[in-house]
This record gives C-alpha cells, structure tokens and sequence, in this order.
C-alpha cells in the first residue's frame, strides 16, 4: 500500500511533454508543441523586471500581488470591456496555471463531479483529477466549418454533485470562441446551480476579427460562482514568466492570499514589475503580435488546407491549428515520427481529451519562414506514412 494518494501516484506526463522533453530546447528542431512563438519577451518589460532586480525589489508582497499591479490589471479591463470592476476581485497568484489550480482546490472535493469543455489543455485534467474529483468531458462538435459547442450537450452532462466547469475561450487547441450570449447564457445556468465556472481567458488577444475576445467578466457580478483567469504569457510574449491574474468572486478576497500563500507565497516580485510594464505600455506589442499570428494562420490554412487526408478548421482565436488526419492509428505516434524524421515538435491529439486520436496540434506562432518550412516538413513526413498507419 502506498503512503502517497491514489490520484496523485496515478499521474503521467502528459502528450505535449511525453514528445517534448525528449529534445527540449534542442536548436534543430522547431518546437510547434508549446504555445509560444520565438520572439523574447519585449526589452521594455525586461528592462523593467531588471530595474526592479536593481532597486532591490527581491522582498516578500502581499500575496494576492502588488497593489499597483492589481490597479493596473482592474484598469485595463474597465477599458477593455466598458467595466468598473471591484479591485478586491483582482488577484495576481504566479502563473495563470496556478490560478487554475487554486481554483479547482476551492470548489472541487473527492467524489464530486465534474466538467470540461474539450478538447482541452491536457494539465486541466490533471489539476481536477488530483483533487479527487470525477471528471467528465463535453466535446466541441464540427460545424459549418468552425468547432462549436453545443449548450445542449453541457447542460446534459451536469449532475446532481456537479460542482465546476471548465471553459477556455478562445480555445486551446480548437481556435474556438465563445460568443457574448452563450456566456450569458452558461453563466446564468452557473448561477441558478451554484456551480463554479472557472473560464480560462488567457487568449483574450489573440482572436483575428475583434480586439478582444467576449468575456465572461461583462456578464458576471461581484459574487457570481465565477473565477476567469488571464494572465501575460500569450499576448505579451511572457511564457517563461509565469505571472497571471485572475477575477473572482469579491468574498473570497482573502481566501485567495491564503491560498496563494500556501502555493507560492505570491507571485515573482520582480517580475510582476515586469507585468506591470507590460500591461501599461504593452498595446503596440500586443497589435504586433496579433498580426503575426493572423499571417501565421494564414500560412497553415494554404498549406495545410487542400491536403486530401487532412481535415483543418479556421481557428477563430488563439494560435493553433487543430488538423485531423484522417484514419491515422496513432497521434503519438505519427508526433514522434515527425520528430524523429523532420526534426518538427508537434503535440498528438489524444492528449487534449477523448475522440481526438486522429489529431495533433501546431502552434503557429512561430516567425513565418520557419513556419513555412516546418509546415514543408510535417506534409513530407505525412506523404511518406505507410498504408498500415491508417485504418480503413
């Protein structure tokens, strides 16, 4: 019998790493696996994380985060979403990971139950797992050429011990984005059940047809069963920072330091200088970025699109695409074969939820030529797969 939980000793890597930590950080091979492009994190809000480092900023802070940072992150959601949120609501725990998982600490027990809006970030799973908590998954469905989730199929899935759902919109990996009335909507059903919606809005930029995703944020009030979390690694190039903020409910305002006290004692001190930059400063990068993923897109549909064992959607939002390889036996597979061949990270698809073996994931965030070439090399590797690596 062992001394450590059931849940915790039953934990594998997941696909993204089982792939990548084979040769992470290797400089031949160009990583589509993770969410992140190439470009480093603007010398503006690296300039300011090594200020702070100079000024001597390496103390403890207050765990939710520093005030000056929270009244910045309350202020630019106002203007982003025609708001006047309570900065009580406002939290910077460490990364936005870590907001997900205080989260799922807060609602979830052993033996209730469940959701997650799939396919999904693989680590979501995990968090819920570990506290013991059932977890069931509703899967977007294809239609009309764009992945959609069907409210119908959400509300079916709930019940009786249902104590939180998972939503990231814009969606890793589909590209999916919620609209304002399906948010409304969700968060009214939230409500009336007294479930907890955790909504994962950290792709809140990066949609190519608005400046900003909807949110769940214009529809909540100060005490809703809502926790959205957001934070600065995708729209301001921060990946390695690990610093995110979240919105919750305004009574659980010290319920949050104790537990971001419990995790990490608060996020990075120096580095929430560095978020304070980002976020104050940081619009041009942000429209920058945006741009660059937008082209990237465009770059994955034209050559990704007209390939006939490949079945991709146009991602609304975020910066992957999401291709189904018809009849392929194994995504892990065919994911290591293109690493071993082509030297190209992809991310198999059986990884980010059930009914997705025939997929992978590519992020293209990557500059253009090297998108291109890995691309190049991805459809070479898929040409020369054996008739035995398919099902009829």
């Amino acid at each position: 019998m062992s001394a450590f939980r059931p849940e915790i000793e039953v934990l594998r890597n997941n696909g993204i790493t089982g792939i990548a930590l084979q040769r992470i950080n290797d400089p031949t091979v160009i990583p589509l696996w993770f969410g992140e492009g190439d470009r480093v994190t603007p010398g503006f809000i690296r300039e300011a994380a090594k200020q702070a480092l100079d000024d001597g900023l390496t103390f403890y802070n207050h765990t939710r985060g520093r005030i000056e940072l929270r009244s910045a992150i309350k202020r630019y959601l106002d203007q982003l979403y025609g708001l006047d949120l309570n900065p009580d609501r406002v939290s910077v725990p460490g990364s936005t990971m870590l907001g997900i998982t205080i989260a799922a600490q807060m609602c979830l027990n052993k033996g209730d139950h469940s959701i997650i809006v799939s396919p999904n970030w693989p680590n979501i799973e995990s968090t819920f797992q570990v506290t013991g908590a059932q977890v069931c998954f509703v899967r977007q469905r294809q239609e009309g050429g764009e992945w959609q989730l069907e409210l119908s199929d959400l509300y079916a899935a709930v019940q009786p011990n249902t104590r939180a759902i998972f939503i990231n919109t814009p969606c890793n990996p589909t590209g999916w984005v919620m609209t304002p009335d399906e948010q409304r909507e969700v968060l009214e059903f939230c409500r009336r059940r007294q479930i907890v919606l955790i909504a994962d809005e950290v792709y809140h930029r990066t949609v190519y047809d608005a400046p900003v995703a909807p949110s769940f944020l214009s529809h909540a009030t100060d005490d809703d069963p809502v926790v959205v979390v957001n934070g600065f690694s995708k729209a301001w190039a921060m990946t390695g920072w690990r610093i995110g903020w979240v919105v919750a409910p305004a009574r659980m305002e010290e319920q949050w330091a104790v537990m971001s006290e419990c995790f990490n004692t608060g996020a990075t001190t120096f580095a929430q200088l560095g978020a304070l930059a980002a976020i104050e400063q940081g619009e041009a990068t942000v429209k920058q970025l945006t741009q660059q993923y937008a082209k990237g897109r465009d770059i994955v549909m034209e050559m990704l699109g007209q390939h006939p064992r490949l079945e991709i959607l146009r991602p609304q939002g975020a910066f992957y695409a999401f291709p189904r390889l018809r009849g392929v036996r194994s995504s892990m597979q065919f994911a290591q074969q293109v690493l071993d061949e082509e030297n190209v990270g992809l991310a198999p698809g059986y990884t980010f939820g059930p009914g997705n073996e025939e997929h992978f994931r590519l992020c293209f965030a990557q500059s253009h030529e090297r998108l291109r070439e890995a691309l190049r090399r991805v459809l070479a590797c898929m040409d020369r797969l054996p008739d035995s690596a398919f099902t009829e």
